[in-house]
């Protein structure tokens, strides 16, 4: 396989007609091409005089000695790598004993029970919340009439709190099973494009789709779901787990099911099982985890601080992603940026405010909008306990509640106004996407010191590395509280955690931090049992 890096490309032409570029510039026969793939694509907007696309190529020729010029590769076979892991003696004794138990059906997951049905194990797969589909219902509904669905919601329900949030799938760590999570996504659905995308995402209309797909998929294979099933105990005998306690939300009925295997795919929301799972004697640490609020720009004032005005390049709605380092040693950061999306609802508990971000595929909505962070500590936490974090979380979304006044209308505040540490008492130029509704306020009445100075120095100094950033009219819409889980659960090297059986796995249990590191760590995780067992 040949592979041509740096192709620069300033002209708005085909994916095909970049290959004929390269051809050419390259001096490859057509004749002798048995195929090609794009393995990159990004813009390079560094000089706004010279904005331009960035590619990576492979091409598969009939003979690659012809091209001495070119550098050679050798793709990894990531599912000839997975299969030569696999212990044979694990996968007979899985074959024999119960069926491995799942808790909760997001990217960890749902991975999880993809990774054992294409090994012949049929897993159990348990989510609180509802089908996807089902689920969008329920959403919709809250947002629309401020009825919440205390299990099927933004945080809850199958697909996971990242389905709700464009389905971005950039991530930090460098796994090469993440290149098999983006190959899933598309054979269930999702645009070719994310294979080759700098910043790939699937878009939360689209996204709903291939999470039914997956589903079907696991169905056809022999795995078992129980949707709208609340996790509520399990048992052990000689510190193995033995069997788990299901309640079915539907009709209140409570049954058990035998397992030697329970994999804690949970989410970083489920503050019932964190709770439930202290109390039985699962070793669990306080994390850093962070919190803020949210951001909107109008999305043409990204376009032009990031492309400027002299390209005449077809662009995607414009993204950014920024950092700040205090001198209190507090860091301020942007997370989860959404081009052309909105603010979303995402309570799970009553009487409380949580906001997150989403967009759709095509990015077309008028605001950009990106959580806007800072670092919160163990150090930070009045309460001893392990679920410190949890507390100060729920704090935090209280007072939220009654801050935007008590019936699910967020707080929110112009950029200004955040900075004067006044009140709010109009809206300008941008106007908030959040739903149910908002409430002009001071999120300086909210928000721990530390927090908002920490904003209000990342603001200005974001102004200084993104023109606009600190538009007097931009909205803070408040609170984001759930950016990650405020929990980490221990595990050994086999993925195991203080008793034998259970294995902590994705967000939730402090692994992952969106939805392709909890895709990658359910895949690690049965593939942990699929090569320890036995």
């Amino acid at each position: 396989m040949l592979q041509i890096q740096n192709i620069k490309i300033r002209k708005n032409i085909s994916d095909e007609a970049v290959i004929q570029t390269i051809l050419k510039a390259h001096h490859i026969k057509p004749s002798d091409v048995v195929d090609w793939h794009i393995v990159k694509k990004s813009i390079d907007a560094r000089k706004k005089s010279d904005v331009h696309f960035q590619y990576t190529i492979e091409i598969e020729v009939k003979n690659e000695k012809k091209y001495p010029h070119i550098p050679k590769t050798k793709p990894l076979d990531i599912e000839k790598t997975i299969k030569s892991t696999i212990n044979p003696n694990a996968l007979s004794s899985l074959k024999t004993e119960p069926s491995p138990i799942i808790i909760g059906a997001g990217p960890a997951g749902l991975f999880s029970a993809l990774t054992f049905v294409q090994n012949g194990i049929s897993p159990i797969i348990v989510e609180q919340g509802k089908t996807v589909e089902e689920r969008k219902k329920d959403v919709d509904h809250f947002l629309h009439h401020k009825i919440l669905n205390f299990s099927s919601n933004v945080q809850f329900g199958e697909g996971g709190a990242g389905t709700f949030s464009d389905g971005k799938l950039t991530t930090g760590i460098h796994n090469p099973l993440c290149q098999k999570v983006l190959k899933e996504f598309v054979h269930f659905g999702a645009p070719k494009e994310i294979l080759y995308l700098a910043k790939p995402h699937i878009g939360t209309d689209k996204l709903i789709q291939v999470i039914q797909n997956m589903r079907h998929y696991i169905l056809s294979k022999g795995g078992t779901f129980y949707f709208h099933t609340k996790f509520i105990d399990f048992t052990i005998k000689n510190n193995t787990v033995q069997s788990v306690l299901l309640k079915d939300l539907k009709n209140d009925s409570i049954f058990e099911v035998p397992t030697t295997k329970l994999i804690l795919a949970i989410g970083h929301s489920s503050r019932e099982t964190f709770e439930l799972l202290y109390k039985k004697g699962i070793q669990m640490e306080k994390k850093n985890f962070s919190v803020g609020v949210r951001i909107e720009h109008l999305q043409e004032d990204i376009n032009l601080a990031q492309y400027g005005n002299t390209t005449t390049l077809k662009l995607p709605p414009a993204e950014y992603k920024l950092a700040y380092h205090s001198p209190s040693g507090r860091s301020c950061y942007t997370f989860c940026m959404c081009p052309g999306g909105t603010v979303i609802a995402s309570s799970s508990e009553n009487h409380t405010i949580v906001t997150n971000g989403m967009s759709n595929y095509l990015r077309n909505g008028t605001n950009a909008n990106s959580a806007l962070l800072v670092n919160v500590t163990p150090n930070d936490f009045i309460d001893t306990s392990p679920l410190a974090g949890i507390y100060f979380q729920k704090d935090l979304e209280e007072k939220a509640f009654v801050l935007g006044g008590s019936n699910y209308h967020a707080p929110i505040q112009r950029v200004e106004d955040f900075l004067n540490h006044k009140p709010s008492s109009y809206i300008g130029s941008i106007t908030p996407s959040y739903l149910p509704g908002f409430t002009l306020a001071n999120l300086h009445d909210i928000l721990p010191k530390f927090v908002s100075t920490t904003l209000k120095e990342g603001i200005l100094y974001f102004d200084k590395k993104l023109h606009g950033f600190a538009n007097p009219d931009s909205i803070l819409t408040g609170v984001e509280t759930r950016s990650s889980s405020p929990v980490k659960i221990p595990r050994n090297i086999n993925g195991i955690a203080n008793i034998i059986g259970i294995y902590p796995c994705g967000e939730g249990a402090g692994y992952a931090g969106g939805i392709m590191s909890a895709a990658v760590d359910g895949i690690h995780t049965s593939l942990s049992i699929l090569r320890t067992t036995g």
